[in-house]
C-alpha cells in the first residue's frame, strides 16, 4: 500500500523528446491519467529537449494523448507582452504552460496568460516558487527546480479552494512516493505532479521510467 492518501488526478511527464515514442505513450495513457508535455521554443533547434515542428505535429494528430505545451522563451515572452497578438497556435494541446520567467509572475502578467488562455480556449500555466497565490483562472505549479532535478525541502499546502494546483521537482520512479507522503494532500483534494529530469536515461525520455513512476503512484493497471 502507498504511504499517501490522496494521489493525484493525473501525472504530467515533460519533454517529449522523439516521435517513435507516440504507439507507447498512447498505451500507456490507456491505463493511466497522463499529460505528456512538449517543451517548445524555436530558438533552441539543437537542444533535443525541444519539439521540432514535425514532433508537436505528430503528437497533436495522433489521438488518445492529453497534451502540454510548455512554451518558452520569445514565444512565452509574447503571451504575457500582448495575449491577443501571441503567435503560438496551441492547437491540439489542452494546457499551455507559459514559462516566461524564472522570477515569477507579475499581476500584469498573471492577467495577461489569464487572457490569453481564454482567447485561445486553453488551460493556462504559470509557475510559482512560493506559496500558491490566489489568483484564478490559471492553473499554477510549484517549481523550483526548472527542469534541473531539484527537490524541495519543503511543499506548499494545496489551498483549500480556488486554482488547480501542481508540484515539481526532482520527482521520478525513486521520489515520488516519499514526495506524495511528504505533500500530504488531504482525501478529495486534486492537484497533479510534473517531473522532467528523474524520467530520462541518457537524457533521453524513458517510458520504463514513466511507467515505474505511473505503478508506484497508482498501482498495477493494463
Amino acid at each position: 500500500m502507498p504511504s499517501f492518501s490522496q494521489p493525484p488526478v493525473f501525472i504530467a511527464f515533460t519533454g517529449v523528446d522523439r516521435a517513435d515514442l507516440i504507439p507507447e505513450m498512447q498505451t500507456l495513457s490507456s491505463a493511466y491519467p497522463i499529460e505528456w508535455g512538449l517543451l517548445i521554443d524555436p530558438d533552441r533547434p539543437a537542444d533535443h529537449l525541444f519539439a521540432d515542428e514535425r514532433l508537436v505535429d505528430a503528437s497533436r494528430t495522433a489521438g488518445g494523448l492529453r497534451l502540454a505545451a510548455h512554451v518558452c522563451g520569445a514565444l512565452a515572452r509574447e503571451i504575457v507582452a500582448d495575449p491577443l497578438t501571441a503567435r503560438f497556435d496551441p492547437t491540439g494541446f489542452q494546457r499551455v504552460q507559459v514559462n516566461h520567467s524564472f522570477e515569477g509572475s507579475s499581476p500584469a502578467a498573471i492577467a495577461a496568460t489569464r487572457l490569453y488562455g481564454r482567447r485561445v480556449g486553453v488551460r493556462a500555466v504559470l509557475q510559482t516558487k512560493d506559496v500558491f497565490p490566489a489568483e484564478e483562472g490559471v492553473d499554477w505549479l510549484y517549481d523550483v527546480s526548472f527542469g534541473v532535478g531539484v527537490r524541495p525541502s519543503t511543499w506548499p499546502a494545496l489551498p483549500d479552494s480556488g486554482p488547480f494546483c501542481g508540484f515539481s521537482g526532482g520527482l521520478g520512479p525513486a521520489t515520488v512516493e516519499g514526495a506524495l507522503t511528504a505533500i500530504a494532500a488531504p482525501v478529495g483534494a486534486i492537484y497533479w505532479i510534473d517531473m522532467e529530469s528523474q524520467i530520462r536515461t541518457d537524457g533521453l525520455l524513458d517510458l520504463d521510467k514513466c511507467r515505474a513512476v505511473c505503478r508506484a503512484v497508482y498501482g498495477e493497471r493494463g
